[in-house]
């Protein structure tokens, strides 16, 4: 049975669409339609925007206590409905149950729990000589999120949004709107004053571009590819517009000689690629071993690789679910038979669907070898469980690998501590983890060159939602 998530939250009620066009909301896994959504129009973000402009300047206006009620009464209505939640993301992306109960469920709480410890510790006023410097809501903000992490992408927006007095229009992605829309749910039973929050479903060409140009938005937030970033930030400059983006990466794992243990940093790297299918920006999808330790790491890379179960997402044995639709099903597919072309040597994997899987998008996790930098899966995002390893001569041959790309979303080390910041301080990311080390809600997360600007999570994140206003002679 198909259900029907056709409403919209405009001025805190669920209204009816401008026009009766709806999408059906398709299970990777199966192939099959579980949900529709309605698509909207311009004339549906119109009326989401003036909504959130008519109600800033109460919001803005709000206590620190008044937000944080909010948030911790959001926070609370994800845990009654977590695993609602959880069988919404696992359903919609095709994310395995063990995933989407666990990292895509628990990220989205996280940044709202994160955001009240900072409102806890923040000086929205200070004093220098006789001027008051004031930070102050930025205005209203217009979201665009992706479907590979639904909810997560959508908390570390929506949270500090909130917390600065910010108003929000949001557009989940399309592909996978339903955790959108039971977050929406559950905002709307949060305390939150009508308007201050609004979301309208709806592709990209229609809706995300109405966001980007409607001239009562004010700071457009955006997170998908490179390539439609660009388009965003060009329909959002006309209005001078704050943009802040975090776009496409094609990170470089590189593992020292002087790694501790060089098994474990090899094979938790091929499982980190692998994550979420391979579906992450952040993923560690280039690999660079010395040369004299190519063949070592194929054999490790191909233990590691035999873990990573595929099938079926509810399944308490699999690790990987399929890839979100056929279109990156296809892109996958064709990005590895061009890298078979170009004469990298595959170790695992390959095109076309696991062994015995007929039905659902699912690739199988693919290893290349001796794979040189000057070819398409060492400089494409592939966004698939596809892993690159590379071979380098000395750390400054590592470090100039590692830095020949278009991207710069994040890095990863492995090394003799020192060693290893040595290394990442050279690296032109936004974030270096090093020796296995994991997010960190409180870090700021964002990159350099083609993978965007500005930064999401923590203090950073937060203070993308302020303005600041100097008050001179108020001391």
């Amino acid at each position: 049975m198909t259900a029907a998530y056709t409403k919209f939250f405009i001025n805190g009620q669920w209204v009816e669409p401008t026009n009766r066009q709806t999408l059906d909301v398709i299970n990777p896994a199966t192939e099959e339609s579980f949900a529709r959504i309605s698509l909207g129009t311009a004339s549906d973000i119109d009326a989401a925007a003036k909504s959130a402009r008519a109600a800033f300047d109460s919001w803005s206006q709000s206590s620190v206590e008044e937000r944080k009620a909010v948030i911790s009464n959001i926070i609370a209505g994800l845990k009654a409905r977590g695993d609602e939640m959880a069988s919404a993301i696992s359903q919609e992306m095709g994310a395995p149950m063990s995933l989407a109960k666990t990292a895509q469920l628990g990220s989205g709480m996280g940044h709202f729990a994160a955001i009240l410890g900072i409102l806890d510790n923040f000086n929205f006023e200070e004093t220098r000589g006789s001027t008051k410097i004031v930070k102050e809501a930025a205005g209203v903000c217009g979201f665009i999120t992706p479907w590979n992490w639904p909810l997560n992408q959508i908390a570390c927006k929506v949270a500090p949004a909130i917390a600065a007095g910010c108003t929000i229009v949001l557009k989940p992605s399309e592909i996978a709107p339903i955790s959108g829309y039971i977050l929406a749910e559950i905002i709307a039973e949060s305390g939150l004053p009508a308007g201050v929050f609004n979301l309208v479903n709806g592709d990209g060409p229609t809706v995300g571009a109405a966001i980007s140009s409607h001239p009562e938005i004010d700071l457009v937030s955006f997170t998908g590819s490179t390539r439609a970033g660009r388009e965003v930030a060009k329909a959002a400059s006309d209005g001078i517009k704050r943009v802040t983006q975090e776009l496409g990466g094609k990170s470089a794992n590189i593992i020292l000689e002087d790694v501790e243990d060089f098994t474990k940093a090899v094979a938790g790297g091929v499982l980190g690629c692998f994550g979420n299918s391979g579906q992450s920006c952040n993923a560690p999808t280039r690999m660079l071993v010395p040369k004299s330790k190519m063949a070592e790491t194929i054999e490790i890379a191909k233990a590691a690789a035999s873990k990573a179960v595929v099938g079926d997402p509810n399944a308490e044995t699999t690790r990987l679910g399929p890839v979100v639709s056929k279109l990156q099903f296809d892109k996958i597919t064709a990005l590895i038979e061009r890298g078979i072309e170009e004469g990298a040597e595959l170790i695992v994997g390959g095109p076309g669907r696991p062994e015995g899987i007929e039905t659902g998008y699912f690739i199988q996790p693919t290893i290349f070898a001796n794979v040189t930098n000057d070819m398409n899966i060492a400089r494409e995002e592939v966004f698939g469980p596809v892993l690159s390893i590379l071979a380098y001569d000395d750390d400054g041959d590592a470090v100039a690998i590692a830095n020949d790309t278009d991207y710069g979303l994040s890095g990863y080390v492995s090394g003799e501590i020192s060693h290893a910041q040595k290394i990442a301080r050279q690296i032109r990311t936004g974030m270096v983890h090093i020796n296995g080390a994991g997010p960190d809600f409180a870090a700021p997360f964002g990159g350099y060159k083609q993978s965007g600007n500005g930064r999401e999570w923590g203090l950073e994140g937060f203070e993308e939602y302020l303005e600041t206003k100097s008050m001179m002679g108020a001391a």
